[in-house]
């Protein structure tokens, strides 16, 4: 490639990055209290609340079930009132976090569901609050699967941010179908096949890391 094509390579996988740290950023944020909330409403639960649970539970299904593809273009206006715009990186951020929010959150869900419930009954047992029981047991203990749960989001948002910068999102997917599609570059768009591959090993190892070194813990 010439060096032009590999200065647009690496400027859009500085857009790619910002758009899946961003968006996987809020989507940790918002995700943990819901995932939290997901499971202590849950029936035998701490804070059992089966109202609450069931639409706090519709809520996160709807979106999830939701492809991607019409969530980006269902949500543009609450994309141009948030971001200002409806195209670009700094755009792509809001559809990106909405649609990996309830992802995560399920897998929050599922991760503190493993932590046995001895500990919480011993720490109810000791008098702990509720918040005492999420913050000092329930996290903590879960930590390593948080952290499993928080990669497979960011892989996840790696794969969303290419579908969209194909419909003007810009990064990796939108460099490959201006110029290895639309310009029948087939090496550009092999070049950001293989960027995009090499960013998802370096998530996944990352995160394999994080998880060996605090399940030691």
């Amino acid at each position: 490639m010439s060096p032009q094509m590999i200065e647009l390579l690496l400027e859009a996988l500085l857009e790619t990055l910002v758009m899946v740290a961003a968006a996987g950023s809020v989507a940790i944020i918002a995700g943990l209290p819901l995932g939290v909330l997901l499971l202590i409403t849950g029936k035998g639960h701490i804070l059992e609340n089966r109202p609450v649970n069931v639409i706090a539970g519709v809520v996160v299904n709807a979106v999830r079930s939701t492809p991607f593809i019409i969530l980006l273009v269902a949500i543009v206006p609450l994309t141009r009132l948030i971001a200002g715009t409806a195209i670009g990186t700094k755009a792509a951020i809001v559809p990106l976090a909405i649609a990996a929010t309830p992802f995560v959150a399920r897998l929050f869900e599922t991760a503190m569901r493993e932590v046995d419930s001895g500990l919480i009954h011993a720490a109810q047992a000791m008098g702990a609050s509720r918040l005492q029981i999420v913050m000092k047991v329930l996290i903590p203990e879960a930590r390593p699967g948080l952290l499993a749960a928080a990669t497979v989001m960011l892989i996840g948002l790696v794969g969303y941010s290419a579908m969209a910068g194909a419909i003007g999102g810009g990064g990796l997917g939108d460099l490959g179908v201006r110029y290895g599609y639309q310009r029948f570059l087939p090496e550009v768009m092999a070049a950001v096949v293989v960027v995009l591959i090499v960013l998802v090993q370096g998530v996944q190892s990352l995160g394999d890391f994080l998880v060996r070194r605090f399940s030691r813990r």
